[in-house]
């Protein structure tokens, strides 16, 4: 088992209430008892999540939303399109001042502008060499070179340049040097092999605090800020493998434009080549840490960072959108936990808290508490990889069936049967004239003090006087000591037909009641398809079912016979419950299939059934379907052993099987 540990951050609850197993198993039941596994028992409740909160579907669906709409907006806004706006707003500004001109240098300029290429990048360019009239139009052009040079540097640099509200050409000598010096760090730790140079930290460190004020974030070495390069280099590439070719050299030529400055575009190049060689199996995808400006990145629907005045960024903030879709990719993958070794560790939790907020964090990790509270509890253990129910598990899930079962069963009290010894069965009844059961003393002091109050007066100081009205007597039960082995039909037909689980369920239940209520008792499980077998409860929820052919009710009574005549209780039944006629039966140990039922098929079942009747074991047969020929085979059977045939749906042979047993004269009972 692995335990992994993180550091308090006043959220979680150390004395925080751990889940019901009960509940758990019964979650999980359905599951189990259709042969899922433990394993995928536990993946299908993960899947629908706990009561009241979301599961990893509800989860994965919202974060594929958000993905959606991200990609959406992206499509709507494309790279270059606000700076379109911010143009044709400077040409508006600048033909306003024109129209102000009656000299024909101004009637010029107008056809100058009117010739603007459309795109646009070529309307930057143009612009570039073009004398403004407008002193507006000339500051908001100069501005938006700024800011276009910080936007265009943060695409792939944002780690770097946080700092600036723009890039002026003051800054760019101060960008080169500083990416000139850093290209220089990652050339020596190519050299050396890809690891990193003894003189290394000495070396970051310098580099560091001559570059303060461009590095917002506190790398604490060439590696963290390596792994944020990288991460937006990736998002940067994925926006130009999104663009077509004319788009890619438009901003291309834009950049070339823009930055007019030679060293900063080859250190700028340089600097792509070592991010991409410090990665030779690819660049990786964003991960769980918070982005290196100390910032959370916005998910969707949460409030933007605001942007500078002028161009405000949106290349850099389209590539803030390929980096957070790269993100919410990863986060769908790992809530599908569609790939081999996935578990619940792999899900990224600081990026789940930026998408979908804290109450999401809180449902994985209640989530991943599910198997190790089944563990810890021992209703559930690993065994060769896979997990599996234990007879603990079995039980517990065996009384939470009961409980159920028995809150729908009107039960009456029970006859006394001279020369057996009276148990009591936890009930309380009235007193009447000739019981010779014991008093309940605790009920029958209820019954008078309740009765004081209602009549208005306090309990006599000392002690509280009784009436006969008052008095209840312990409800005893005499019955023998019984012998009950319980066939369960397993057949492939089960399944299909919906009788699997709530047959199972019913097993379960009454093993439960026999083992918590009648001790004295003992209950055999043989469960039967093509051949029958002995089961223990937890045998129920094994991974998995038959999908073999054949019911070998021959087999199921000739196991039950052997197994009853080796237990000493005086008084022994068989139940059987079943949704098909025997269709195999067992000819030199082997078993022979056959459909229909051939007579040696049902000759062979007969036989076996007399055998029950002449060592005195009775038999009842509860059938879950009611065609003809099962109807009139089961009836024959019983009239050999003296049982009775009870038809029923599958939801309801857990209250008559469980509901009658240890009442005489109910059926089986």
């Amino acid at each position: 088992m692995h335990w992994r540990y993180s550091a308090w951050d006043g959220r979680q609850d150390p004395l925080g209430e751990r889940p019901d197993v009960g509940d758990l198993l019964d979650r999980l039941g359905d599951d189990l008892l259709m042969g899922a596994g433990g394993r995928g028992a536990l993946h299908e409740l993960r899947r629908r999540g706990l009561p009241g909160q979301r599961g990893l579907e509800q989860l994965r669906e919202q974060v594929a939303r958000q993905r959606r709409e991200l990609a959406d907006e992206v499509a709507a806004d494309g790279p270059l399109a606000q700076l379109a706006e911010q143009l044709d707003d400077i040409v508006a500004t600048e033909r306003a001042a024109l129209a102000q001109r009656g000299d024909d240098d101004a009637r010029l300029d107008e056809l100058t502008l009117d010739a603007l290429p459309s795109d646009p990048a070529g309307r930057y360019t143009a612009l570039s060499s073009y004398e403004f009239s407008s002193p507006d139009a000339a500051e908001a052009f100069a501005a938006l070179t700024d800011h276009l040079r910080k936007d265009l540097l943060d695409a792939h640099l944002q780690a770097l340049t946080g700092a600036l509200e723009a890039v002026t050409a003051e800054d760019v000598a101060r960008i080169t040097a500083m990416l000139a010096e850093l290209n220089e760090l990652l050339a020596a730790r190519a050299a050396n092999g890809g690891d990193p140079p003894p003189d290394e930290p000495e070396r970051f460190a310098a580099f560091k605090q001559r570059h303060a004020d461009l590095l917002p974030g506190d790398p604490d070495d060439l590696d963290e800020l390596l792994a944020e390069l990288a991460r937006r280099a990736l998002a940067a590439q994925q926006l130009l493998q999104s663009l077509d070719s004319e788009q890619r050299a438009q901003l291309q030529a834009l950049a070339d434009q823009a930055f007019g400055d030679v060293e900063l575009s080859f250190q700028l190049d340089q600097l792509g080549r070592n991010v991409s060689a410090a990665f030779p199996q690819g660049l990786p995808t964003p991960d769980a840490g918070d982005t290196s400006d100390g910032n959370q990145r916005p998910g969707a629907g949460e409030p933007q960072v605001p942007q500078q005045a002028g161009f405000g960024g949106p290349i850099s903030r389209i590539v803030d959108a390929y980096e957070r879709m790269a993100e919410l990719d990863d986060l769908e993958q790992q809530l599908g936990g569609d790939y081999a070794g996935a578990t619940l560790d792999d899900v990224d939790e600081q990026g789940l808290r930026r998408h979908l907020g804290d109450d999401a964090v809180r449902e994985i990790a209640e989530l991943k508490a599910v198997e190790r509270e089944l563990e810890r509890s021992g209703a559930m253990r690993v065994r060769d990889g896979e997990l599996e129910l234990t007879p603990r598990g079995a039980r517990l899930l065996g009384e939470r069936a009961l409980a159920r079962l028995m809150a729908r069963v009107r039960r009456e009290p029970a006859t006394r049967r001279v020369g057996a010894d009276p148990e009591a069965s936890g009930q309380t009844r009235a007193w009447v004239f000739g019981d010779r059961e014991p008093i309940a003393t605790a009920a029958t002091v209820r019954n008078a003090v309740m009765r004081s109050v209602g009549e208005g007066r306090r309990p006599a100081p000392g002690g509280v006087g009784l009436r006969p009205d008052d008095l209840e007597v312990s409800e005893q039960e005499v019955r023998p000591r019984t012998a009950t082995a319980l066939l369960l039909d397993l057949s492939f037909s089960m399944p299909l037909q919906g009788h699997f689980v709530p047959a199972k369920r019913m097993a379960l239940a009454l093993h439960a009641l026999i083992e918590g209520r009648y001790r004295q008792d003992s209950l055999h499980l043989i469960g039967f398809s093509d051949y029958a077998r002995r089961m223990q409860p937890a045998d129920l929820a094994a991974a998995g079912f038959e999908r073999v052919y054949g019911t070998n009710i021959h087999h199921a009574l000739l196991l039950a016979r052997r197994v009853l005549a080796d237990d000493p209780r005086p008084v022994k039944r068989v139940v059987m419950v079943t949704d098909g006629e025997p269709t195999a039966h067992l000819v030199d140990g082997r078993s022979v299939f056959n459909w229909p039922p051939v007579p040696e098929t049902l000759e062979a079942t007969l036989r076996e059934g007399m055998r029950l009747a002449r060592t005195g074991i009775e038999l009842d047969v509860f059938l879950l379907e009611d065609a003809p020929g099962l109807v009139d085979f089961a009836e024959r059977l019983v009239r050999l052993t003296g049982g009775e045939v009870t038809r029923m749906t599958a939801e309801q042979v857990g209250r008559t099987v469980v509901g009658g047993y240890g009442v005489p004269g109910a059926v089986h009972g």
